[in-house]
Parts: structure tokens; sequence; C-alpha cells
């Protein structure tokens, strides 16, 4: 051992510790962490502090990335290269970050994972935004400390103008905690800290009213609520995101194409594990995938089998695949230097405290500068006021400091005021140069008297705050990315979805959407109708309902299964538009069809459950009547409604309260009423009783209608366009099971019988041709008559088309509307040619 040294024995155990204690807080303080008050870690904070050294603002020229990083390191961050240049690429993706900080130009990676380039081959300025996290900073606004070697000064915190930890989001893993913080819109958060602002007291339920939950950079759709919830009160909670999906058919095939995947997700490293899963069969049903991504937007596609049903398949994607992720949020963020879990209401509050002390230092350092400027202005004004004498003392004088002692003495001038009276410059001296000092003089003690009043009032600093709040969200705010889907059953959403009415059409290949009811016009009779959905080639419109968007529906199809939907889960549509295969909305089979729906109000409702039954005929004659009870908790994949003998098929089902009449019509034109009461209730799984007594082989049963207002009329309309009212009184009572009474009389000229419908006075009709036209009648436009004549023309068919399908509708509009009608000549009919009253 060398003379002069001694050892120190140190317990290993004890000096762990210490040295372990040292690295975690550092870890924790000085790089893992964000601050609360301008989101940043350390090393984001450094990079952007040294871009703005160096100048490469938003309006300059792009400097090399290497020249950035060079500056920051030797500057301020002693770490490794990477840890900088990796930082200022996350802060350039706009798939990382929800609001660039950086414009980057060159390759700075891909949501494929792929690297950026080195730091030799891209270049990089600040964004516009960045600008105003470091606006006002050289206005003393914010505390700086030494950098790593005490040569020169950092800031320890931005005196951002953005709620950037909100805005922005971080994740960051220290020793013992991590963070993970969500991205937010930028105008739904300034949104809710101006309410702040207004109500310190304001609740965290209410502040919801305003960010209403993350929104991330890839969009997506955020599935369920509660996570976000939880989050936003407890600083912590799950938020489960969905990639947006939608189903298309590309060549003939059916594929589901997700144009936006969950945040943090990677696009190559999804598909392969997708297609890994495939081949393993895991997942069942898709042919191939392919990445149809480009620098338009992202595109992969799903090609399935043709057997596959896509709703199906996309819930089995999402159940298996990084089509649905979910984000851990965990709001732990470092205030006044300490790691805290953080609710949504104190991270706003940080922030507008962070704003407050800002905007006061800034008044502060303003106020400062202003006074020091009158000063000087009162002295150049004072020497104005005497130039001559001032002139004539300066010039006597042997060198400058006698010159601003003699002027001090004279006219008991500072230091400073003497001073720049003898560096004045002798254009000062001109008349134009002495009004302009007047007049600066004149704004600067304005400029003074308003920050002497923001700094004497809280409430001008905080309007102030507001101010510039608002003019951040209006020069930096946009849309929301991310779509909110509420969990089923939360009756959160149907405070966002008007209950209004809107009309539901099927077309015959079983395609669906849901339309306003405000889109449709009302015609005279007569008309030539309005062009409605766009159809495939032989398709044609055959179901038309009206509705109203916060219902239940009940969907039967003709092989007697019954689905459960509400009506805004209907895909909404144009007038013009397809609509959607119901296939991809309900989990039906290929060889089914949906026949008939009703709307029910609440189905956990008792009472009304107990009280209504669900009525059903089928093709060859058949009723059955079940309580609603029975179909108030269906499944997923539908559950059987009636019992179908072979060649047979359910064509129509009613809401009844159990005391109304049951009307069911024949293609001969036959018709048959009976009480309900004829008909007892029975199971799901029933096939029913003898409802009507068909004429021959070819008839078959085309509607049945249940009536409980006996003043009700029956309307009937014939394929090629014939239709009347009648009386219920015309139709006697009779024994279900027996042939009926007929009901129009059916003539080459008029052709079958197409629809029956239960009509008053206060119904609209729609009625659509299977070209696609469709046309909307008043029904009292049309006379009552007996119930064996052949009716008037309702509407002019065209060449060999016919009716598809005949529905009425509430009246709402009480004006005739043909200016957006398609202007097609036809000849006109003489309605009393067309009203040919052969009576029985």
């Amino acid at each position: 051992m060398v003379e002069g040294e001694k050892l120190i024995p140190i317990n290993i155990e004890e000096q762990m510790k210490s040295a372990y204690i040292d690295y975690s807080m550092s870890v924790i303080v000085s790089r893992a962490l964000p601050d609360v008050r301008d989101g940043l870690k350390p090393v984001h904070r450094r990079v952007l502090f040294g871009m703005y050294e160096l100048g490469v603002l938003s309006n300059r020229a792009h400097k090399k990335s290497a020249r950035i990083v060079g500056e920051v390191l030797g500057k301020y961050h002693p770490h490794g290269d990477s840890s900088v240049y990796d930082a200022m690429v996350r802060m350039a993706q706009d798939w990382s970050m929800r609001y660039l900080l950086v414009d980057g130009q060159g390759n700075f990676g891909s949501i494929d994972g792929d690297s950026p380039a080195a730091m030799r081959y891209t270049e990089a300025r600040m964004k516009k935004i960045s600008e105003e996290i470091l606006a006002d900073i050289d206005k003393e606004t914010v505390d700086f400390q030494l950098n790593f070697d005490d040569t020169l000064e950092e800031p320890r915190v931005m005196p951002t103008r953005i709620p950037n930890l909100l805005v922005n989001g971080a994740s960051g893993i220290a020793v013992g905690m991590a963070t993970n913080m969500a991205p937010h819109n930028l105008s739904e958060v300034i949104d809710g800290t101006l309410a702040y602002i207004d109500n310190n007291d304001i609740e965290i339920d209410e502040l919801m009213n305003y960010i209403k939950a993350p929104d991330f950079a890839t969009g997506g759709i955020i599935y369920g609520y509660e996570g976000v919830r939880e989050a936003f009160k407890t600083g912590r909670g799950r938020v489960v995101m969905r990639a947006k999906a939608n189903f298309e058919e590309i060549d003939g095939r059916e594929c589901i194409v997700v144009t936006e995947i969950p945040y943090q997700v990677n696009k190559a490293d999804m598909i392969k594990k997708t297609a890994d899963a495939i081949n393993e069969k895991k997942i069942d049903g898709i042919a191939t995938i392919r990445d149809e991504s480009d620098r338009k937007g992202m595109r992969i596609v799903y090609i399935l089998k043709r057997d596959a049903v896509p709703n199906v398949v996309l819930n089995t994607l999402y159940k298996f695949t990084q089509l649905q992720s979910s984000f851990s949020v965990n709001n732990i963020a470092l205030v006044n230097g300490r790691p805290q879990l953080l609710d949504l209401k104190e991270l706003i509050y940080h922030f507008v405290e962070h704003r407050h002390d800002v905007v006061t230092r800034r008044t502060q350092f303003e106020l400062r500068k202003a006074e020091e400027r009158a000063h000087i202005l009162e002295g150049l004004i004072i020497a104005s006021d005497n130039i001559d004498e001032v002139i004539a003392l300066i010039r006597s004088s042997s060198n400058a400091d006698e010159a601003r002692a003699k002027l001090i003495e004279r006219f008991s001038l500072s230091e400073i005021q003497a001073r720049a009276i003898v560096e004045m410059r002798l254009r000062q001296l001109t008349g134009l140069e002495q009004d302009k000092l007047r007049a600066e003089y004149e704004e600067i003690m304005k400029l003074i008297e308003r920050l002497r009043a923001l700094l004497a009032s809280k409430e001008l600093r905080m309007n102030l705050i507001k101010e510039e709040l608002t003019e951040i969200k209006q020069k930096y705010g946009d849309e929301r990315r991310s779509v909110i889907e509420y969990a089923g059953g939360d009756v959160s959403i149907e405070d966002l979805i008007a209950d209004e009415q809107v009309v539901i059409t099927i077309s015959h290949a079983g395609y669906i959407k849901r339309t306003p009811l405000s889109e449709y016009k009302t015609q005279n009779r007569g008309g030539v109708g309005q062009k409605s959905a766009g159809t495939r080639d032989q398709d044609f419109l055959e179901h038309m309902y009206v509705a109203t968007n916060h219902q239940y529906m009940l969907f039967f199809t003709q092989k007697g299964k019954c689905f459960w939907m509400r009506v805004y889960e209907i895909p909404e549509g144009t007038k013009t538009s397809k609509g959607r295969a119901i296939q991809n909305l309900i989990n039906i089979e290929n060889d089914d069809k949906v026949k008939a729906f009703i709307c029910t109000q609440d189905l956990k409702d008792e009472e009304y459950i107990n009280n209504h039954y669900v009525i059903m005929a089928t093709k060859q004659g058949q009723v059955k009547k079940t309580p609603l009870e029975q179909y108030s908790r269906p499944r997923q994949n539908g559950i059987n409604a009636i019992t179908i003998k072979e060649d047979d098929e359910l064509l129509e089902a009613k809401l009844t309260d159990g005391k109304s009449k049951v009307l069911i019509a024949v293609r001969s034109g036959k018709l048959v009423r009976f009480d309900e009461a004829k008909t007892r209730p029975m199971g799901r799984t029933a096939s029913g009783v003898r409802g009507i007594t068909l004429a021959n082989e070819k008839d078959e049963v085309i509607g049945m209608i249940s009536v409980s207002d006996l003043d009700s009329e029956i309307l009937v309309v014939s394929e090629k366009g014939y239709g009347k009212r009648s009386a219920l009184d015309e139709y006697r009572e009779t024994n279900r099971g027996g042939k009926g009474v007929k009901t129009m009389n059916i003539t080459e000229k008029t052709g079958e019988l197409v629809s029956i419908n239960a009509v008053t006075d206060a119904d609209d009709l729609m009625i659509i041709n299977k070209s696609g036209l469709t046309i909307r009648m008043r029904i009292s436009d049309l006379r009552v008559m007996g119930r064996a004549t052949q009716g008037v023309k309702l509407i002019n068919i065209k060449g060999n088309d016919s009716i598809a399908a005949v529905c009425k509708v509430m009246k709402e509009e009480e004006d005739v509307n043909v200016e957006d009608l398609e202007q097609i000549d036809i000849p006109a009919t003489n309605p009393s040619e067309q009203e040919n009253n052969q009576n029985e």
C-alpha cells in the first residue's frame, strides 16, 4: 500500500443500497419521467432547446440531424448519440406523436417498424407548434440550470403554451415505476382547460364532457368507455382499442378492409402474426391478406373464403390478433421533482398553475424592460427640449465621462439617461425624430399601466391565459381521430344519437341501410317517383320499414330464426347508396334471408315483454303466436323463433298486444280475418297452426297484418300498380284456417296481389318498383271503396316493371315537393279511366 493511503472498510450491502438509490433517483428525475408542467422528458427538452439555439425554426431551412444531435450532445445531454437521435426521430413520426414537434425530411422510419436512416442522411427543423412550447423562453419565464460541465445554462422546464403532457402523452420506464400517458385531442383539452379556469371546483365527470377520451395518432376505435372513465378519475385504466374495419366486395369476393390500426401496433408484425395464425388454423375464413397501404393512407385487405361470414371473421381477428389491443394508462409525472399519480383534473390544474407562473414572470420581465425604456426616453425628451444647452455641454467636455457628469449635474439625470444622451445620434435631433420620441414614450406609459394592472389582478392574468389558449386552439386544433364506441348497454351512446325517424330498406339480395325519413319528399298520386337506392344487377328493393334510432329490432329470417339489434347499429346510407349486406351485420346463414323485423321498446321492461306477443305467418298459411318475453334474451348467433316445415318459409312477423284482429292475404286476392285470441300462445320451437287455406298449389300468402283499431282501413296493392283501401268492416270475422273472402278483383290488368297494409288518413304511402324508383303519396288521396273492386292506378308502371314493396309511413311533410325529381315524360292518365269499379 502506498504511504499516506489508508483503507476504509465499507459494508457492501450499505454501499449497494446507497448507490442504487442514487442511480434510481437519477433515472426517475432526470431521464424516464416527464415533467407535469411541459410534458417533456429531459432529452426531449434538450433536443427542442438545442434546435432553438441553432436557429432551426419552422420558417428556416432544415439542418442535418447529425448537426442537431451534435449540438445537443456537446452542450446538454451527456449520453449516447442514439438516445438523442431516437428521441428526435419519434417527435417527427406522425404515427407516434399526435401533434408532431419536429419536421423531419428524409427517412424517419415507418409504422411497419422500419428503422430511420442514419442521422447523417436525414434533416430536421422545428414544427410551428414547438415554437409555442418555447414561446417567451427569453423573457425570464422559467428557471435555468447549469449543464453537465457547468459551462452553459439550460431550461429546467419549458414555458409551454400547449398542455403538451395531455396532448402528446408520454411513456417511460424508470426504476420501480413507469409512466404511460395517452395522447388527447388538442381542441378538447383546451376546452376542458378553459372550463377548469372558469370553475376550479369542476368535477371530473363534467370535464369528461369536454375531454371525451384519448385521441390516438393512428386513429382507430376506442372500444368501451369503462377504462377511459377509470383512467380519467384515478390516473390508471385500460383503454381497449380496435382497428377501423369495413366490409367491401372486391372482384366478387367479400373482404375486410382495415384503414386504421390501434396505437403503437407494428403493422408488418401484426400481418405476419395473423398469417401465422391462419396457417396454424387458429383463424379460419381468410384466403389471403394484402397490404395495399401507400402514401395516401393505410389499407390492409383480408380476402375471405367464399363460405366465410365477414362479421364472424372480423370478431375472430379482434380476438386473436392486434387488430384489438389495449393501452394501459398510468399517469405518473414529476410534480416539483417528485413522481406522482395524477387524475385528469390534477393534470389540468398543474398545467394552469405553470401557465399562470409563466404569464406572471413574463409580465414582470416586460414591465421591467418597459420601465427601463421609459426611463431612457424621459432623459432623451429632456435632452431634446434643451438641445442647444446639451450640445454646448457636450462640446465643452474633454471626454465622454466628463460630458455625462455635467449632464447629470445640470439636468438631474441618472447615469443610464446621461449615457443614452451622450450616445444619441445626430439624426435624432430632427423634429420628426423628436415627435417619435414623445409618441413612443406615451405608448410605453400605456403599456406599463396595462402590465401593472395585469400584475395586480389574477382575474386579468387568467383571462389572458384563456385568450392565449383559444388562439392555440384556433391555430392547431383539429378533428378527433379516434372514434369512441361506447360499450353495449352503456346509455351514454343514446345521448349522442338523435332519436329521429329513419327509413330502413332491404334489397332483394339482402343489402340493408337506414336513411333519415326527411330525405324522402311527398308527391302527388300518379307521379313518376324518385330515384332511390342504387342496386346491383338483378337486385331490387324489396322491404321498407320506418323506425326510430333508439328502438330495438328483431330480425326474423325465412328459416325461422330471430336476431337482435339496435336501429342505430344499422349502417347509415344516402337514398342512392347500396347499403351493407345483412350477413355482415348479423351471423345469418348464407342461404337464409331476413323476411321481417319488429321494432320494440326496452326488452328489459318485464311488464312490456309479458303483455306483448309476436305473431308470425308462413307462405303456406301457418300462423303462430309467441310471448315477446321469449325473445328478450337473444344470442349472438340468433335463436329459433318458429320451426319451419319443408317447402315453407317464414313470411311475416308482427308485434301485438294480444287483443288485435289478424288478417292474412294471398296472391289470388283472398283474405281471411280472425281474432288473435283464437291462436293460443306457443313456445319458440313450435311450428304453429293453420291460418288460411290456399286456393291451389301456386297460391301463397303475400302478407299478414294485425289491427287493434277497428276504424282502420285495409290497403291492398297489386303488382301492376293498382290499389285501393276498404273499411275493416267489409271483411267479416271468421275462424282461422278458412279460405277467406275476396279483397280485390284480380284481373290481367291489375296483376296478382303483392301487398296488404292497415292504414289511416294520417299515413303516407311509399311504393318501390323493382327498377328502384320510389313514390310517396298521401293515403288521404285515395277514396274508400268496396272490398271486391279493382281499385285505382297508384303508380305508372313502365314496360315490364312491377311493384316490389309497399310501405306506409307517418305523414310529416305537408307540402308537395317535386323540385328534385327526375324529369321523365310519361303520358298523363285520366283517373276516371283508372277507376273501373266492378262489384262482385
